[in-house]
Parts: C-alpha cells; structure tokens; sequence
C-alpha cells in the first residue's frame, strides 16, 4: 500500500476502534444503571437523528469543500465529546447527539476521498483492505472495552477518546481534496441519482432492512447478561465476534474480488445473515452464540464490500460526496434504527423473540427484493 493509502487506513481503523469501544460502554453502563431496554433504544436514536437531520447538507459540503478539512473538524469534535463522558454524571444522551451529528459529515467526507487515495484500478482492492482492518479493529475495540469495563468504567472513554485524537493526527496526512463542483449543486441530487440507478438501490435498501431486522446489536447486553450469563467480558467478546467473521472473509476478497454473479451472492449472504441471526437468537451457549454472530458478520461483510465498491466506482467524482451521504444515512440508520427496534421489541415481547423475528425478517426481505428488483439478481 501506499503511505497515503496507509494514512487512510488508520483513520478508519483508529475511528472504528474508538467507535466501537463507545457502543459496549454505552450499552454496558446505560442498561447496568436502569434495567431498561429502552434506554439502549434512546441512545442509538440520540445518535440517529442528527445524523439524518444533517445528512443533505453533509453530503453538499463534502463536494463543495476541502473534505480532508471536513474530516478533521468533525473528528475533532468527536474527540471532545468522547472525554467529557469520562467525566462524572455527563449528559450521554446530549454528546450522543452530537456525536451523531459529527459522524454526519466526517462519513461521506472520507468515502469520497478514498477512490482518489486508492485510484480506480485498485479501488475494488482498497475497499477490501480497508474492511479488512475496519472489522480487526470491530474485534478488538469490544473486547478491550468490556475488559476496561470491568476495570474501571471511564477508562474506556479516555481510550477512545485518544483514538479520536490519532485519527485527527492521520487525516492531517491525507492530500487535500477540492471538488471541482457539479453540473447539479441542489441537495437532493444524491437522492435523485441513488433513485435511477436501480441496481444501487436495491443494494442500499437490501442493506437497510436486513440489517434493521436481523441487527442484535442492542440486544447483546440483555444475552450477555441475563442469557447467557457471561458478564461484561463476554459481552465485549459476543460484540467482537460479527467482526472475526467479516474480517476473514475480507482478507479473502482483498485477494480475490467478486465478479461475475456478484448479485446473486449477495442475496444469498443476505440470507445467511438472516440464518445466522435465527440460530443466535435461539441459542443459550456462548460458543454457539459466539458462532452464529461471526457467521453473520461474515455473510454482512460481502454486502459490505460490493455495495461500497458499486457505489464509488459508478458515482462521478463531483457528487461522490451526496451519495457517500445517502448510503452513509441508509447504513447508519440500519444500525441505529435496528438498536432501536430490537430494544423496543425486547422491552416488549423478551430479548429472545425480539431476535428471533428479525432473523425471519430478513429472510422475508430477501425473498421480497428477489422479486421487486430482478436487476439485483442479474448483476
């Protein structure tokens, strides 16, 4: 890799990390200090609502502006919020929220700069690589946080408040990046190109309710404390577990990339995920459980991949940035929608049913978008 391209892996690795240690510390001292699924609910959408408040205007700004500038302001503010949790009785709710509002720009910032750092031959390649290391760190994060979680609570915040801090550090090396403007400039271009083009439609939307039913995100600290009794170490290592899984099977597609009948695969990993979503929900071992989570992260992983790869290398330069920011708002509101449906859910019928269902969902998913989008199947 390039020393550029290298910079650039380590701020999606260094966010990703400190990204992920944030959710188990979160989860782990909301639902320790209330009992109340709800409240892991509340805090994905404290972060999902800015998020999509400002994603039209996040988009604009990435190919209006330096998006290297973008990136730093955004992570830097990031930063701050990461250590005021640190500090006694903070307002989570309210630095969620900004949090959120923060990650709203700095996404389609540094996806769009990524085709330029990789280039076009490698793009495929780079994507690859880069969730490669992306899901490493998804490994690690989880699991260094329920350690520090059962150490000592803030601690957790501190490391990833300094892994924000390195992540600054490295998008300071990346090249500086001004987009020579659009033919189009509105806002809602992305909208408008992301609707004509049905193939990335229905790659972006099967991504979304996929991931919004059969996501067990939320629902980990209820398995690993009330199920399967596994404490908050076992917690970090049930959340580190979708990431073993997604980073072997990017290892393999960094060395060999999907071509042909890349539709039909993703289908069926679509529907792995479901299957795997089934047996986790079902399941009272840890080693079953653990199983069934890196199984989906693998099967997630393929979606992953070649909906990015489609994306950027279809997308003209100029608005790279506004779809960055939809699929940005697509992805992250699966995730953040699915911690709010499954803590609804689980609050309601029990953290068992509530997973059962959005395994079954996806399937139902799967076999509904076979049907409302035969370009998918062909591609």
């Amino acid at each position: 890799m390039t020393s550029t391209l290298c910079a650039f892996v380590a701020v999606r690795g260094a966010e990703e990390l400190a990204s992920q240690m944030l959710t188990v510390a979160i989860g782990w001292s909301l639902y320790s200090a209330t009992g109340n699924p709800m409240s892991l609910a509340y805090a994905g959408l404290a972060q999902l609502l800015p998020n999509a408040g400002l994603v039209l205007f996040a988009g604009r700004a990435a190919d209006r502006f330096d998006r290297r500038r973008i990136a730093v302001l955004s992570l830097s503010l990031q930063t701050l919020c990461l250590a005021a949790l640190a500090l006694p009785a903070p307002p989570v709710y309210l630095l969620l929220a900004v949090i959120g509002a923060a990650r709203a720009f700095s996404s389609p910032a540094l996806s769009a700069l990524l085709p330029r750092v990789a280039g076009d031959a490698d793009f495929p390649r780079a994507v690859a690589v880069c969730s490669s290391i992306f899901q490493l760190c998804a490994i690690a994060g989880p699991a260094a946080a329920g350690l520090l979680c059962a150490i000592r609570g803030p601690a957790v915040f501190i490391g990833a408040a300094t892994l924000y801090a390195v992540a600054v550090a490295a998008t300071r090396l990346l090249p500086a990046h001004q987009p020579t403007g659009a033919r189009d400039e509105s806002l809602l271009a992305g909208f408008r190109y992301v609707r004509t083009n049905r193939v990335l439609l229905a790659l972006i939307s099967l991504d979304l309710f996929a991931v919004v039913l059969g996501g067990v995100t939320a629902l980990l600290p209820i398995y690993a404390r009330d199920i399967l009794a596994a404490g908050p170490i076992g917690l970090g290592c049930l959340r580190s577990a979708p990431g073993v899984g997604a980073a072997l099977v990017g290892l393999y597609l960094a060395h060999r990339t999907i071509g042909r009948r890349a539709g039909r695969t993703m289908l069926a990993c679509v529907a792995g995920f479901g299957v795997a979503t089934v047996v986790f929900a079902v399941s009272t071992h840890l080693w079953l459980s653990l199983a069934a989570l890196a199984a989906a992260g693998g099967f997630d992983m393929v979606s992953m991949v070649t909906r990015q790869t489609l994306e950027q290398t279809s997308t003209p330069d100029a608005m790279r940035g506004r779809v960055s920011a939809i699929s940005g708002l697509f992805v992250g509101a699966s995730a953040e929608l699915g911690e709010l449906e499954s803590g609804a859910a689980a609050a309601v019928f029990g953290a068992m049913p509530a997973a059962l269902a959005g395994g079954l969902g996806t399937l139902a998913i799967v076999a509904l978008w076979t049907r409302l989008f035969p370009e998918l199947h062909r591609a």
